[in-house]
Formats: structure tokens, C-alpha cells, sequence
């Protein structure tokens, strides 16, 4: 695998001398483009257990799964390569306590549309769902996580009153540094992926940081991240929670980048059962 990176990588870097636009397009979509993420049978069964409801953004189907409940309605926002089946576990746990459940595919995930992800892409698909279903709590994990910080962000939304971010990235720029790396990228890639980023959205990749946006989000929050993350670095947590000033920090160790545990779930419970939920 790590040979045929490199070739890819080193494929790139040539072409660049010759194609350049054609490559940095290219590439700006090789990383925009998820491998994972569509849905077995399995998770098909069990997604079919909700209503499904498809809502539209700039004619984008956004896939949504409701299990329904008498109390507030939480939404639930996976990350990258996956779908809304990773919510398993907590969707019963939230269903025992009678919650109206919602979850949402991400921009090329699940059964959602898009042939490519970003996350300000997904930002507006979680927009268009908060502004349907009106929870009131948001828990997101991964890349949904900074998703779910630039969506706060823009559109100050109201009905949320918690917020809860599970192994979330803080900075695009490492989440791109890593991409660059991996594929050992030449600068004139790099350079020009910033530019063509800057083109399309409008900012540089500098810009879009969860830390920075937090500062104007007045949610109640709950950080949690694993010290052993091998994909979002426990520092991005910790960069989250030094500008977040209305939000906990909870720290694990050894769960990893999915924190898929039973205490996680509890501790997700226990903060959304406050009083003030």
C-alpha cells in the first residue's frame, strides 16, 4: 500500500510540471473522495428500523433516520468513511430513555448525494437538517465534529443547546498537511491545492479552525477525546477546549479514534441529561 502511494504521489508531482490545474484539481478531489462509507445490508437492516426522510440542499438528497421519542430530539452527525450506522450502541442507549433520535449520511456517504466531501459541504447539510428536526442536542464525531463547529458558527442556531464533539480535527491545515504528506506532494501541489481552495471557498485552508470558531459559540459543550488517537491528534482536542470556554473536556485512553465504548455512551447520557438539556 505504501509503495502504491508513493507511486500515486509521484505520478502527481510530474504531472504537475506539465497539467498543472488538471493536477491540483485532481488531487483536491482525490482527497475529497471517500473509499468507505456506503452501506452494507447489514446496516441497511438496521437503518431501516427509523423513518427515513430525504431532505434537499442545492438539489443534494441528505438521507435522514429518525427514531422517535418523547423527549428532546437529538442529532447525530458521523464522520469521515462512514454512515449513520457507527450510532448503533447509542441510539439504543438514547432510544431506552426515550429520545427522538435523528441521524444524517454525510455529502457522499450512506445514501446521502455528492460525489465528494467537504466539510463545509456537510456544514450545509446539517443546517438544512437542524432547521427540519429542531433538536435540541448535537453530537458529532470525527470530521463531523468540525463540520458541526463551522454550521454553529455561521448560522448561530438557536434551538441547540448542547453540543458534544467526539475525537474532532481543530485545524483543516493538519488534516491537509497530513494528506500531502502521506502522498509526498511536491510544493508546487501544495501550493496550488491552497490556491484552488482559496478559489472555491473563499478562504485559505488556515481559516476553517474549530478552535476559532468556537469562540463564538455559546452551546453547552462536551469534549471527548482519546490520548491514543492515531488519526485526530489528542492535541486538537485540547486546542478545542482552551477557546471553548463553555465546554468540559474528558479525557480516555486506549479507545482509540472511534471511541465506540460503553462509558463514552454513559458520560454522552449523563451530559445531555442535565437539567437544563
Amino acid at each position: 500500500m505504501n509503495i502504491l502511494v508513493k507511486f500515486i504521489g509521484g505520478f502527481y508531482n510530474v504531472l504537475s510540471y506539465f497539467f498543472p490545474k488538471y493536477t491540483y484539481e485532481t488531487t483536491l478531489k482525490l482527497f475529497s473522495t471517500p473509499r468507505k462509507g456506503k452501506l452494507s445490508e447489514q446496516q441497511k437492516r438496521f437503518l431501516e428500523t427509523s423513518k427515513q426522510k430525504t431532505l434537499y440542499y442545492n438539489n443534494l438528497n441528505i438521507q435522514t433516520y429518525n427514531w422517535k421519542g418523547s423527549k428532546a430530539t437529538i442529532l447525530l452527525v458521523h464522520g469521515w468513511e462512514s454512515n449513520s450506522f457507527r450510532w448503533k450502541k447509542l441510539i439504543k442507549t438514547l432510544h431506552e430513555q426515550d429520545y427522538n433520535i435523528v441521524a444524517l449520511d454525510a455529502p457522499a456517504h450512506g445514501r446521502s448525494g455528492s460525489e465528494t466531501f467537504d466539510a463545509i459541504l456537510y456544514s450545509e447539510f446539517i443546517n438544512v437538517t437542524v432547521r427540519f428536526f429542531k433538536p435540541k442536542i448535537l453530537i458529532s464525531h470525527s470530521v463531523g465534529g468540525m463540520a458541526s463547529v463551522f454550521f454553529q458558527h455561521k448560522y448561530q442556531n438557536t434551538t441547540l443547546k448542547k453540543l458534544v464533539l467526539l475525537g474532532a480535527p481543530s485545524e483543516f491545515t493538519n488534516l491537509f498537511k497530513n494528506y500531502t504528506h502521506l502522498l509526498g506532494y511536491n510544493k508546487r501541489i501544495k501550493n496550488g491545492l491552497n490556491q484552488l481552495i482559496l478559489e472555491r471557498f473563499g478562504h485559505e485552508p488556515s481559516y476553517f479552525s474549530s478552535a476559532s470558531f468556537v469562540k463564538n459559540i455559546h452551546l453547552k459543550g462536551l469534549i471527548i477525546h482519546d490520548k491514543e488517537d492515531q488519526i485526530v491528534n489528542y492535541n486538537e482536542a485540547k486546542l478545542i477546549a482552551t477557546q471553548y470556554k463553555n465546554a468540559k473536556l474528558v479525557t480516555t485512553t486506549g479507545l482509540g479514534h472511534g471511541l465506540k465504548d460503553k462509558n463514552v455512551n454513559d458520560r454522552i447520557l449523563s451530559f445531555i441529561n442535565l437539567k437544563d438539556s
